[in-house]
């Protein structure tokens, strides 16, 4: 199991570094300003999530950090005001591992916000685990919870038009998979709690998010909210604490050399929430900056359509 472990990590990795050297980081070039304008960046205590929160307030935004952990986010935000001058920053508890604490932050938010214009769908986790619910971690957090907290906040989104949805995806979508016996079965798209099965369900959480966005655009055409998934570029974050030792150690000297900061991390989210005349795209999947193609899995509008429902049926929300 070590052996396929070493080689499923040297495949990725070595995928990555070639996609990465032929290109070049991008920045977001937009101007925006957001003045009155509230954004949620779920994960904004950390890595690119908070990076991004940052920009944002810098642009005048309120900016509501939506996170787990209360003294990490709240340190964030103390951070984030500090450096961006703009006090309109503040912390909301979140659990994305908990269908309960989703419910409880949508009600919490729409009951003391009157407006949301963005909602960046940032937080992502890689690992062995279980959701309150039972879900696999990868599916249960970088999915289903992100699938809940959209559609409790989609009304408001569409009463503050034109507004956006910006999910956090991955390159490694193209490696997932959606099993749907697995899932009804298991409550996860693996079948083990392994090393090798926590990347497989990352990416396959990964695809779930793209296939979440090209449904949601679906369903939203005619609106004026947009939405859109994009690959963040391979950065140096906390999702590395979940690799084993042996493992963050034979990744560090690529990351020192290869991966971005979680600044340059953040520039294709601020894209996609930002650059003006995008609504055209709406569903569609960013990468440095620009349109991409997803892989071929990520263009199945029939997938998309029964992962949609049922995330539906998981959630209670049909």
């Amino acid at each position: 199991m070590s052996l396929l472990v070493s080689v499923s990590a040297a495949v990725v990795s070595l995928y990555l570094l070639v996609y990465y050297a032929t290109c070049r980081a991008a920045r977001c070039c937009s101007a925006v300003r957001l003045k009155g304008k509230t954004v949620i960046v779920t994960g904004g205590n950390t890595g690119i999530g908070k990076a991004t929160a940052l920009d944002l307030a810098c642009r005048g935004a309120r900016v509501i950090l939506a996170c787990r952990n209360k003294e990490k986010a709240e340190a964030a935000a103390f951070d984030i005001r500090t450096e961006s001058g703009n006090n309109e920053v503040v912390f909301m508890h979140l659990d994305l591992s908990s269908l309960k604490s989703v419910r409880h932050f949508a009600e919490t938010f729409l009951n003391s916000e009157p407006r949301l214009d963005i909602l960046i769908n940032n937080a992502g986790v890689l690992g062995p685990g279980r959701t309150q619910e039972g879900y696999g971690v990868a599916f249960g957090v970088n999915h289903l919870g992100h699938f809940l907290l959209t559609n409790l906040l989609l009304e408001r989104l569409q009463q503050c038009g034109p507004s956006r949805v910006v999910t956090v995806a991955a390159l490694l979508h193209r490696f997932g998979h959606v099993d749907f016996p697995l899932l009804a079965l298991q409550k996860d798209l693996v079948s083990s709690q392994s090393a090798c099965s926590s990347l497989q369900a990352y990416c396959s959480s990964k695809l779930c998010n793209v296939l979440f966005t090209r449904e949601l655009a679906n369903r939203l055409e005619g609106s004026r909210v947009s939405c859109f998934s994009l690959h963040p570029g391979v950065i140096q974050t906390e999702l590395s604490r979940h690799f084993s030792l042996w493992l963050q150690l034979l990744v560090w000297p690529f990351a020192r050399l290869f991966f971005l900061d979680p600044e340059g991390g953040s520039q294709t989210t601020l894209h996609c929430a930002l650059q003006e005349d995008m609504e055209p795209l709406s569903g569609r999947y960013f990468s440095n900056c620009a349109l991409q193609e997803v892989g071929a899995k990520g263009r199945d509008d029939a997938l998309a359509k029964k992962l949609w429902e049922v995330s539906e049926r998981l959630s209670s929300l049909s």
